[in-house]
């Protein structure tokens, strides 16, 4: 697959996938209302605009990544290379995890409970396809590599820089 075409996979599978996940599902949820924050704290809602910041380009980032790799993050069209470097150094899954944390942070921005459950749910989807589907994939594929890089880099706990060990 040619850069271009990798751009023009990464930007398609973006507006579908992370725009839908992330946009229009807690929109449907929440119709974005602001409601009272938990606990009549304010400061939920700013940790919940944290998560946001830290999510947003954690997931633009690695789809980009993905791209100038030659491939996308969708599985069917998937890169050529194993994708170690970026936010996939510190943790296996940053797509997911930026998701989760952009969704949670929309249901502490908005004091709803039901965005919070929604992300607990997408975060156990993700990892029920994580396991049944990608890590077995990405070991056939991979080999050895994805090996070595499972027993360097925590599939959901991010690795603190100059850290070596993981656990999954």
């Amino acid at each position: 697959m040619t850069r271009g075409s990798a751009a023009l996979g990464s930007a398609v599978f973006f507006l579908i996938a992370p725009t839908t996940i992330a946009g229009v599902v807690p929109w449907w949820i929440s119709q974005w209302r602001l409601q009272a924050p938990f606990f009549d704290l304010q400061l939920i809602g700013w940790f919940g605009v944290v998560l946001i910041l830290l999510g947003i380009p954690v997931l633009v980032e690695t789809f980009t990544r993905f791209a100038l790799q030659g491939g996308t993050p969708a599985p069917v069209a998937p890169t050529q290379h194993l994708v170690i470097t970026g936010p996939n150094r510190y943790v296996r899954n940053p797509i997911y995890l930026a998701l989760v944390a952009i969704v949670l942070g929309q249901g502490l921005i908005l004091g709803n409970a039901r965005l919070l459950v929604y992300g607990a749910l997408l975060w156990i989807g993700f990892h029920i396809f994580v396991l049944a589907y990608e890590e077995p994939t990405l070991r056939r594929t991979f080999g050895a590599e994805y090996d070595t890089y499972c027993a360097n880099v925590s599939r959901w706990l991010p690795r603190l820089p100059g850290s070596t060990s993981a656990s999954s």
